[in-house]
């Protein structure tokens, strides 16, 4: 392996309809909450169902597609990668988020009879190597 990457997969449901945003610089956002679960046997033998909570971003076109084509419930793949930011928050405490910026999505399933079966959506990778090797 010649170089490591931050590469994040993921198939889930959506919660809620995007949330979209236009930034002063006319980029778009969408902001999409993503359902993944995961099956277990617990030490005592029993099934059990963990779900977690994802958020994601994806930005410019392909936020303006995810707009078009995602709704609550889309059964979705992403490829993306982890970042992390942090504010301050109106009580003046610093907050962290974790999130996925999106590189790409696939609805797995049709939405209606009028949708494609399969629709990807690829954004468009803006950033440049840094050369380091790690």
């Amino acid at each position: 392996m010649s170089t490591l990457r931050n590469h994040v997969q993921l198939i889930g449901h959506l919660g809620s309809d995007p949330e979209i945003k236009t930034l002063e610089s006319g980029t778009r956002l969408a902001r999409i909450r993503i359902a993944t679960s995961d099956h277990y046997k617990s030490a005592s033998g029993e099934w059990k169902e963990e779900t977690m909570w994802h958020t994601v971003t994806a930005w410019g076109s392909l936020a303006e597609r995810a707009e078009k084509v995602l709704h609550k419930g889309s059964f979705v793949a992403l490829n993306g990668k982890v970042t992390y930011r942090e504010y301050t928050d109106t009580q003046g405490r610093k907050r962290y988020l974790t999130e996925i910026k999106a590189s790409s999505l696939m609805i797995l399933e049709k939405r209606n009879s009028e949708q494609a079966p399969i629709a990807e959506l690829h954004g468009v990778e803006n950033e440049a190597d840094d050369g380091l090797p790690f």
